[in-house]
């Protein structure tokens, strides 16, 4: 944490801000979900004049809402924000730290330095430059949580994976050939739903799009523009024209990661279908390179992924340590032996055998129970 005073009221209001930064999660790509509170000594103590959320699809930035919202009562204040106000020049909009050197604010408090090579420290040496109180560090752990998806795409150059697994008492995740057999119960998948509505896109495999033919949107009653950009890996460009996802690709983006292996006429039929074909190197195994696939979303603005199934994606990126978070929901269900088997990785992280992840949260969802793992040093 930098110099600078710090009491519990930069706590709370830190806090105060870090609430609002979720506010938008999976909204604002390319751009992190932000939160920022201006707030302003009063005759009865200190009052919020001023509060900010970054804007759908990532403009306005949290602090200029915050400053419009002020407007005057800027002059003078603090105002507290979850990662380091953007320095950029030379565009239409200039940067937050000019806008809050513009607004005449005294004292900026921010959660954490911003990773973006555009900004990494440009910002607060701006503010210090003019004046202006930098404290650094208030509340960090608490909004990097919010701000993990921006983290994991500056730091590691690709989206932050979640994977989300319902896995039966029999160790099964799904039944073969069968379409949407329910694993958990109707309380566990409205949550699932609600994990959706918090990326920015979830991803499946071929075989998962082929036997399902599913939406991938969120199905929450009025949370339906918080539906994510949906992903196929499909090294062949097998996924049917006639598919839900490829008729709806107009009203919520499809990205196809593929390979050189598609034929033509699959790849050119997709994409005039408004598929995004995203050519990716062949691994080894045949398939498509995964760490490639992920770099190449990292580049399209894409800071986090929910990974939906199936188990053989699951099980690739799970073996390439390329999930960053696990949701695993466990049922009381029973599918029998035609079932899918899950990744045999699972038994390793539920044994703790694997010392890569920590459980992070344990809790029950109607009949179901959902633990949540995370991954060490990230």
């Amino acid at each position: 944490m930098s110099a600078g005073r710090v009491s519990d009221l930069d706590r709370r209001f830190m806090d105060a801000a870090v609430r609002m930064g979720r506010r938008h999660l999976g909204l604002t790509r390319p751009n992190p979900s932000v939160g920022a509170v201006v707030v302003r000594a009063g005759p009865d103590g200190p009052e919020v004049v001023g509060r900010g959320t970054t804007a759908h699809g990532g403009r306005p930035h949290a602090e200029r809402i915050a400053l419009a919202e002020a407007g005057e009562r800027a002059r003078g204040a603090t105002l507290y924000v979850t990662l380091e106000p953007c320095s950029q020049h030379g565009k239409p909009t200039p940067g937050c730290a000019e806008a809050i050197l513009e607004a005449g604010i005294a004292r900026v408090v921010t959660a954490q330095e911003d990773p973006d090579s555009r900004v990494a420290g440009r910002g607060h040496a701006m503010l210090r430059a003019a004046g202006v109180e930098v404290v650094v560090g208030v509340g960090a752990a608490e909004a990097e949580r919010g701000l993990a998806n921006h983290f994991t795409r500056m730091r590691r150059g690709r989206p932050r994976m979640i994977l989300k697994l319902a896995v039966s008492a029999d160790g099964m995740i799904g039944r073969r050939g069968v379409a949407k057999v329910p694993v958990t119960g109707d309380a566990a998948r409205a949550y699932a739903q609600v994990l959706r509505s918090e990326v920015d896109a979830v991803m499946v495999g071929i075989g998962t799009a082929l036997v399902d033919d599913p939406d991938l949107t969120v199905r929450l009653p009025g949370m339906e523009g918080a539906s994510p950009a949906r992903i196929v890996v499909d090294s062949h460009a097998r996924l049917p024209l006639e598919s839900r996802l490829v008729r709806s690709a107009g009203q919520v983006p499809v990205h196809l990661l593929t390979t050189e292996k598609a034929p033509r006429s699959r790849i050119e039929a997709l994409r005039a279908a408004g598929v995004d074909i995203v050519m990716v190197p062949m691994a080894p195994d045949g398939h498509v390179d995964l760490v490639k696939g992920l770099t190449s979303l990292s580049w399209k603005g894409i800071p986090s992924v929910l990974v939906e199934g199936g188990s053989d994606l699951a099980e690739a990126l799970l073996s390439a340590d390329l999930v960053d978070e696990v949701a695993l929901f466990r049922s009381s269900a029973v599918i029998g032996a035609s079932g899918v088997a899950a990744p045999a990785s699972l038994e390793g992280l539920e044994s703790g055998r694997d010392g890569r992840y920590q459980p992070i949260d344990r809790r029950r969802i109607g009949e179901d129970r959902l633990v949540t793992y995370r991954r060490l040093g990230r």
